[in-house]
């Protein structure tokens, strides 16, 4: 791959522009990302047209759409990128307070707030001056290509079977409780195993395919058929739907009590015997000895350590 034609060097920001350029396939939403204006990122994209000798970007019906040659020069541009990053983040040059580094992190919906708070207020106090993104994952994400590739930096999940080909560690351990209304009759009663069979249950979309989560694991198992009626596209969406209906959902107790003080919910022990729902950060090989790195999955782990269960 040819990075230069005629006298047109394709420095580091032109890189950084490409990359963005393509994974946006927007001007406005580049711009947006790199705190540029839209001319100027307009005058980055005819400079990388000029050297690459394409187009790279092509007007569609939906929008703008990449061109071949610039899919096949992506993983170039960020390899090279990774590189260049790993020139500069040597260990002795890296400095919380002072550094402006962006760190990516990708995770569900369902991570309690009070971990994603704390995580936000020690990321400001030692780092002012980075940026701190958050991604949020689906079933078609593939997470593991995004590590390695250095699109994100740790991944945060709770696989029933972590995956063996990253580094990982576990941050926290939830308890799996019920979340309903606050005038819920199983409020008072208690729930049985047959209350639980019984009940209409609220359902998010699963995160992956190709594996079962916790709860649907241990269901599954149990040979369990739970009354799915009603599914959700996200975590967050779901106890909003609890207030002034019959519908049960099955969650951690630190997402429930979030919930639970900020709605008219109440939250109801399980009567099924689900195991501690743990959490891990997940890590590729080429971040694994960076200091910054180190320093983020450091301040991941210390906030994780200090979320306490509250009281049943």
């Amino acid at each position: 791959m040819s990075l230069r034609r005629g006298d047109d060097p394709l420095d580091t920001y032109l890189l950084r522009i490409f990359v963005l350029l393509i994974t946006e396939r927007s001007v406005s939403r580049t711009a947006l990302r790199m705190n540029q204006s839209q001319p100027a990122v307009s005058a980055a994209l005819k400079r990388l047209r000029d050297i690459l000798g394409d187009p790279l970007l092509v007007r569609e019906k939906g929008g703008m759409v990449p061109t071949e040659r610039a899919l096949a020069l992506m993983s170039h541009a960020k390899g090279a990128l990774a590189e260049i990053d790993r020139m500069v983040d040597a260990p002795e040059s890296f400095e919380p307070h002072s550094t402006r580094h962006e760190f990516r992190i990708g995770s569900p919906d369902y991570l309690a707030p009070v971990f994603v708070a704390s995580v936000a207020e020690r990321f400001r106090r030692e780092a002012p001056q980075a940026r701190l993104t958050l991604h949020a994952l689906g079933p078609n994400f593939d997470f593991e290509r995004s590590l390695a590739e250095g699109d994100l930096d740790v991944v945060i999940g709770n696989w029933p079977e972590p995956p063996h080909r990253m580094h990982l560690s576990m941050l926290l351990e939830d308890e799996i409780v019920c979340l309903v209304a606050a005038s819920h009759p199983l409020v008072r009663k208690g729930m049985t195993t047959e209350d639980y069979m019984r009940a209409a249950h609220v359902v998010p979309m699963p995160y992956s395919i190709s594996q079962r989560g916790v709860i649907d694991s241990v269901l599954a198992s149990m040979r369990i058929n739970r009354d799915e009626r009603v599914v959700v596209q996200s975590f967050t969406a779901a106890p909003y739907l609890l207030q002034n209906t019959d519908l049960v959902f099955t969650t951690t107790r630190h997402f429930a009590q979030f919930y639970a003080d900020l709605l008219k919910l109440a939250i109801v022990p399980s009567p099924i015997s689900f195991p501690p729902m743990r959490f891990y950060q997940l890590w590729h090989e080429r971040n694994h000895h960076s200091t910054g790195h180190r320093w983020l999955r450091r301040l991941l782990s210390d906030c994780g350590r200090r979320i306490v269960l509250p009281p049943a």
